[in-house]
């Protein structure tokens, strides 16, 4: 009798143990599943995200395509200004131009310089960079274009290169900047260009 009442109080101990591996095991798998949910959530927050970064992508390309187009042609638009005054603009500032040509291109050693307008004299070359709006930057890059010139129209190597920038807006400043560099600068006065350097200019020569 002794040992049939010692193993009563065991067999309750190892019920009770089942009964928590059981609920245990109940509460791994609501984890589980929980977890599941959770991850399944999450792939569907990246998937979204991706797609939201795919499109907004494709927005951007079409919005930056737009732009460079309008700026293309506002740029065209300036050219179209800028070249049928340019002979009048230069003549009244003692640079007699006589021939002018709008997009001059050149090729040398697989390299390529384009000029938006170039006039030309007997002694002289006027090399005009045109924008709508002109940055400090493009007038750098333009004086960079200048001093390789003639190795690019080496036709021209025993002329005088002169340079001038054009814009409808001249941002940061770049209007004055390209003066003290000793370019000319065009600017946009009512329906007609006009050159805006005073009359105590000296043009720089390359």
């Amino acid at each position: 009798m002794a040992e049939t009442s010692g193993q009563g109080p065991h067999a309750e101990e190892i019920k009770e143990i089942w009964k928590l591996f059981r609920e245990t095991d109940k509460k791994f798998k609501e984890t589980d599943k929980k977890s599941r949910e959770t991850e399944e959530k999450f792939q569907e927050t990246d998937r979204r995200f991706k797609e939201m970064e795919r499109i907004l992508s494709e927005k951007f390309k079409e919005t930056q395509a737009l732009v460079n187009s309008l700026t293309g042609k506002w740029g065209r638009f300036v050219e179209g200004l800028v070249a049928p005054g340019a002979i009048r603009m230069f003549r009244e500032r003692g640079v007699n131009i006589e021939q002018t040509y709008q997009r001059a291109e050149a090729w040398k050693d697989g390299e390529k310089m384009e000029i938006d307008v170039l006039c030309v004299n007997d002694d002289d070359i006027l090399a005009i960079e045109v924008k709508s709006t002109l940055s400090v930057d493009d007038v750098n890059e333009h004086i960079e274009r200048l001093s390789h010139f003639k190795r690019f129209f080496p036709q021209y190597e025993d002329k005088h290169i002169l340079g001038a920038v054009a814009g409808i807006i001249f941002h940061g400043g770049s209007d004055r900047y390209a003066y003290k560099q000793g370019l000319f600068v065009v600017g946009q006065t009512g329906e007609t260009v006009h050159i805006l350097n005073d009359d105590q200019f000296e043009p720089k020569s390359w």
